[in-house]
């Protein structure tokens, strides 16, 4: 249907356009399948019974093509998206030129450290920095467009949304924010090992053979987690060993049954880089003390 409408539109209607903030009510396509299109369709079935077989229906669909051109899309414009901004998945943006477009139309200055340092303190929570940047990604896209004043509040530009954590912030500071909470939510996605982890951790290298595991948690850090965004798709409170064995599970490749026994649970995605490190390191050093009394 859509390749008929547009087929149509270009063969037909190229004279006639109309932009969608000129639109009005008559220029819209409108129907109900009810009470519009189904009579329309059955008007045009031919209907044919075999003894012992079942009714066999024929329509004329080149007829009703026809009518619902003639009756639907005659006389409607093609609408154009002049003037209408495009949403674009947040994936998929230019940031680069989006920071351009917005320093070319708004001034931008730094934050200052007693703000940077407060916003910090105020945004605790990896779900408050999400929040608060997925905001500033919104403003970016519409003054990369609009402009504004610079010395406007955020919080009179954004309506009061979350003016506790960004009511010290003006236009004039967009990009450095967004710097901020992009760093913020990558160190609420980082956390260090704790004494008693380490401890956990080292027992388990120390009674197992963990290479392959390590092998797939890299290839799990690389391909999924170090791509853009990729917090979006993955909460640091997931499990380290339930989120790479999932991903193993999806390339149809077995979890080893020590690793299922005995890796630690209580590690989480936030702590996976500081875990891998730590794990290589300690096997490292194993490999080198091993080396040593063999050659002692």
């Amino acid at each position: 249907p859509t390749y008929s409408v547009m087929k149509y539109s270009i063969c037909y209607q190229n004279h006639y356009r109309e932009s969608v903030a000129e639109l009005t009510e008559q220029h819209v396509i409108h129907y109900e399948v009810d009470k519009d299109l189904l009579p329309l369709i059955l008007s045009n079935c031919q209907y044919s019974l075999e003894r012992g077989h079942e009714t066999i229906s024929q329509y004329d669909l080149p007829r009703i093509q026809r009518q619902i051109l003639t009756r639907f899309l005659q006389g409607k414009p093609l609408i154009t998206r002049t003037g209408i901004p495009t949403l674009v998945n947040t994936q998929e943006r230019d940031y680069d030129s989006i920071f351009k477009a917005v320093k070319g139309k708004v001034h931008q200055d730094t934050l200052s450290s007693l703000t940077r340092n407060a916003l910090s303190r105020e945004l605790e929570s990896y779900s408050e920095v999400c929040e608060a940047l997925k905001i500033v990604e919104l403003l970016l896209g519409f003054l990369s467009m609009t402009g504004g004043d610079p010395m406007m509040p955020l919080v009179a530009y954004l309506q009061d949304v979350l003016k506790m954590a960004l009511g010290r912030c003006t236009l004039r500071h967009c990009v450095c924010l967004w710097q901020l909470l992009s760093s913020l939510k990558s160190e609420k996605m980082l956390q260090r090992l704790k004494r008693e982890d380490k401890i956990e951790l080292k027992g388990f290298l120390s009674r197992g053979i963990v290479d392959q595991w390590l092998l797939e948690m890299h290839e799990f850090l690389l391909l999924n987690l170090g791509r853009p965004r990729a917090t979006d798709d993955y909460t640091p409170t997931w499990g380290v060993k339930e989120t790479v064995a999932a991903y193993m599970d999806g390339k149809k490749v077995e979890v080893p049954l020590y690793v299922e026994d005995k890796f630690p649970e209580n590690l989480t995605l936030s702590q996976i880089v500081e875990t891998w490190k730590y794990s290589v390191t300690a096997r490292q050093d194993k490999h080198q003390r091993a080396h040593s009394i063999f050659m002692f």
